[in-house]
């Protein structure tokens, strides 16, 4: 029995520190619901942010997601990033996008050639995306359509990530930074041929006021509070960026299962 004892409250110290760390997890209490509305993100805050703290991050009702080129052909080619981190980055950062209702357009150069087609788990990951077919332009920005879907979202907020770093990616966000668009790139849903090719991409581009981000923080960026009707489906998104962050929530739900069947 003591040791019984001593093993419950060790789970019990477990889930008190993991609890702090893993609380937003848990399904909101109904004191914390609030209805859905155009500006989610900022609703559950208990400041109202002055405009210049609310320019300082990116609106998530302002922001376009464009998924360039995460072809399979071209994966080959990336070494600056394991592909399986670029994979599950991309599909996390299409899920993110899906939940904040950010619309999405993704493309591909020349899927029915050498550079492959687009990989196989992300357009489950983004059932309301559109795809924008290329007549070979190697800038999406020089697409007719990809730019006039863009356009009709009426957003100006671009969020980029794609293969290649330093082509895919650089040519059309300089293009649109240059015609006013306000421009992120996602650095670790983005790869290229090296790290050489991705920093100099990435220099060049914040020259032109174009900022570097990762999936994570576009996450957090994203969704801004726990203190909303969704936050467990943001939750789980986490786990999704973060393999790490997937493991300390198992062990946090299974100690807290261990400490009450141990009552």
């Amino acid at each position: 029995m003591k040791s019984l004892n001593n093993i419950k409250k060790t789970f019990l110290a477990f889930t008190a520190g993991a609890s702090m760390l893993l609380q937003p997890v848990i399904v909101p209490s109904a004191a914390y619901a609030q209805e859905a509305t155009s500006t989610l993100h900022l609703d559950g805050l208990s400041r109202t942010p002055t405009e210049a703290a609310k320019n300082a991050l990116f609106d998530p009702n302002d922001a376009v997601l464009l998924l360039l080129d995460h072809q399979t052909g071209l994966f080959q080619s990336v070494n600056d990033i394991s592909i399986e981190e670029l994979r599950r980055n991309t599909v996390a950062l299409a899920k993110i996008a899906e939940q904040a209702n950010i619309p999405i357009f993704y493309t591909a150069s020349e899927p029915d050639g050498s550079n492959g087609p687009i990989m196989d788990e992300l357009p489950e990951a983004m059932p309301n995306a559109q795809y924008v077919a290329r007549k070979g332009e190697i800038s999406a920005w020089d697409n007719a359509d990809f730019v006039a879907a863009v356009e009709a979202t009426g957003r100006k907020t671009l969020l980029i990530a794609g293969v290649w770093t330093s082509v895919c990616v650089a040519f059309p966000a300089l293009q649109a930074k240059a015609e006013g668009y306000d421009v992120f790139v996602v650095m670790d849903a983005s790869g290229d041929v090296s790290k050489m090719a991705s920093n100099a991409a990435m220099m060049r581009m914040a020259n032109e006021g174009i900022v570097p981000v990762t999936t994570n923080s576009i996450l957090s960026e994203t969704q801004r509070t726990w203190n909303r009707p969704d936050a467990a489906d943001w939750g789980v998104l986490y786990g999704e960026v973060s393999p790490g962050y997937h493991a300390v929530s198992e062990s946090f739900n299974r100690a807290q299962e261990a400490a009450q069947a141990a009552e």
